[in-house]
């Protein structure tokens, strides 16, 4: 039976243990199952993940025993400790393709093709921004008896190029606003060293009248580009 995303969306921290054992079991296949120290050590990583938490042992445990409940993680005790997997692509109903793109939003944020397709060079090698995008577009277009959409197309943000895409497993995705990526903050940080410069040459300019007024001449105005 596939997970049902309408009756039962996922919170930020079962995400990101799900993610991060699906993540685990392609990059680092010898440690996979993860116990549960390895699992909030890769929750709590500083990077490839989006945001950055700080997830403690028992909101991890929390979130397997409730993952486990919904049939999305598998739990081994044959060895010293318990040691856990993911039941994803299962549990959820969708190819590995369409896994490999869930699991890297819900680790990394909205994100576009293109980096969906870079960032999965670990987990699965797509031929082509096209064979993304084809996947993309059919976890779009789930139809309702299968769950209904996995993702959504996010608005072009303020100087992108591409628009991104977002999971919808922890709920609905406000698509009104443009989720902050890579080049929504370009703006504000050029304007920063814009401001930053008129400064400096505002400090420059008062120096140079400073020292033209002890040495008792007085300043040339620069020529308009072009003039002599």
């Amino acid at each position: 039976m596939s997970f049902d995303l309408a009756t039962r969306p996922l919170t930020a921290i079962e995400a990101r243990v799900l993610g991060t054992l699906m993540e685990k079991a392609r990059t680092v296949p010898d440690s996979y199952p993860l116990t549960l120290n390895s699992l909030v050590l890769g929750c709590n990583q500083k990077t490839t993940r989006e945001p950055v938490m700080n997830v403690g042992d028992a909101q991890a445990q929390e979130a397997l025993d409730e993952l486990k409940r919904l049939a999305l993680v598998h739990e081994n005790t044959g060895g010293r400790s318990a040691r856990w997997e993911h039941n994803f692509q299962r549990g959820v109903g969708v190819p590995e393709q369409s896994a490999v793109l869930l699991g890297l939003l819900m680790l990394r944020g909205p994100q576009t093709a293109g980096e969906l397709r870079i960032n999965a060079e670990r987990w699965y090698r797509f031929a082509d921004i096209s064979s993304v995008e084809a996947f993309l577009d059919e976890l779009q277009e789930r139809s309702l008896e299968k769950g209904g959409a996995l993702v959504v197309q996010l608005p072009r943000a303020p100087g992108a190029r591409e628009q991104r895409w977002a999971h919808l497993l922890c709920g609905p995705v406000d698509v009104t606003t443009p989720v902050p990526g890579a080049y929504s903050g370009a703006a504000p940080a050029l304007q920063e060293r814009v401001n930053a410069l008129e400064a400096r040459v505002a400090t420059l300019q008062a120096s140079v009248q400073r020292l033209c007024n002890e040495l008792g001449i007085s300043t040339v105005p620069a020529s308009p580009p072009g003039q002599d």
